[in-house]
């Protein structure tokens, strides 16, 4: 059966038929085109950038930004503080000129004459022994912040290590397997107390004692994850066309672990600075030399049973919960943000 074909469709063939007779000849029709390896490349060209979509992803929520903003400018002023005018060091002992006897207790925004005929207004008062207790608060959130930051940054490197090593190599997982079984059965307080009882006190022992097993919950949850995703198509295949075992990891199962590792990681900075608390309320943390929330808190806690001096304790743990919140819902939102499948 002959098809039927439009006028209007007939004479547009013959158009286009014509005007390739009159560009070009037979054998120019049917001769090879040369190859471009650069053109090739142009064709599979595309302006898509992880890290761009996690973080425009990451700042629609705005919440999490907010509280990332509240971190990072907390996080500056703790170092910007000290150079500000009018500052006291925080280990500084203030007398009375008068009677010599130090300012003990003050309630915020007193203001008192120091040596030399300065005055000076303590904003958040001073402590049992006359020292400031504004300068003391960011003393202390400086040097919790410090130890959380560090002993998170050396969780996520040896679990990161560990982690691969005993998802993607078979013949570790026997030996990671029954390490991470011993460990794991360890109470996380005992190891705590044991190391800060007998190494002396002071911020590396502290990190020591909770890098020892912190690493434990970041290796467990990076294996279980490249266990599910080393034999997927695309691994196989990379391993077919010969691919070295390094950039596989680094290409094909990184990307993938990385909101894992930055949620891991928001949340280790807070756990840490609690455990700084825990070990420092149970005598055994840093000396009342090294400021740190955990020593403020300590102190502020004998201050509870007296109402005007209740502000020793509500100030540091005003600190506290913000650099917890902060870190938690930000952490979380990151995650969520870096999830490769919320890129598809």
């Amino acid at each position: 059966m002959a098809r039927f074909k439009h006028p209007s469709v007939e004479r547009m063939e013959e158009e286009v038929l014509d005007r390739l007779k009159l560009e070009m000849t037979e054998e120019e029709a049917f001769s090879f085109a040369e190859f471009d390896e650069s053109q090739v490349e142009k064709t599979g060209y595309s302006n898509y950038s992880y890290w761009r979509s996690t973080f425009q992803a990451f700042a629609r929520k705005k919440a999490a930004m907010f509280l990332l903003s509240v971190v990072v400018l907390l996080v500056l002023f703790t170092f910007i503080q000290p150079f500000l005018p009018n500052q006291l060091d925080y280990f500084q002992v203030n007398n009375d000129p008068a009677t010599g006897l130090p300012y003990r207790n003050l309630l915020p925004g007193t203001e008192v004459e120091l040596a030399g005929g300065k005055t000076h207004k303590f904003i958040m008062g001073t402590n049992s022994i006359g020292q400031d207790l504004w300068s003391s608060i960011w003393a202390g959130t400086r040097t919790s912040l410090f130890i959380g930051v560090a002993v998170a940054i050396i969780e996520a490197v040896i679990g990161i290590i560990v982690g691969v090593l005993w998802g993607y190599v078979r013949k570790l997982d026997f030996f990671f397997t029954e390490l991470y079984n011993v460990l794991d059965n360890i109470p996380v307080t005992i190891v705590l107390i044991l190391v800060a009882y007998i190494l002396p006190a002071g911020i590396p022992t502290l990190i020591l004692a909770m890098s020892l097993t912190g690493w434990i919950g970041m290796a467990r949850f990076i294996r279980n994850f490249i266990i599910i995703i080393r034999d997927r198509e695309y691994n196989l295949a990379s391993r077919c066309l010969g691919t070295k075992t390094p950039k596989i990891i680094v290409k094909n199962l990184l990307p993938y672990l990385v909101s894992i590792i930055m949620l891991r990681m928001a949340l280790a900075i807070p756990a840490n600075i609690g455990y700084e608390v825990f070990i420092t309320y149970i005598g055994l943390g840093l000396p009342a030399t090294i400021a740190s929330l955990g020593n403020l808190i300590n102190v502020g806690r004998v201050m509870m049973l007296s109402p005007s001096l209740r502000y020793q304790l509500i100030y540091p743990t005003i600190i506290l919960s913000i650099v917890t919140i902060s870190f938690y819902v930000s952490g979380n939102a990151f995650s969520d943000a870096a999830d490769p499948k919320q890129h598809v």
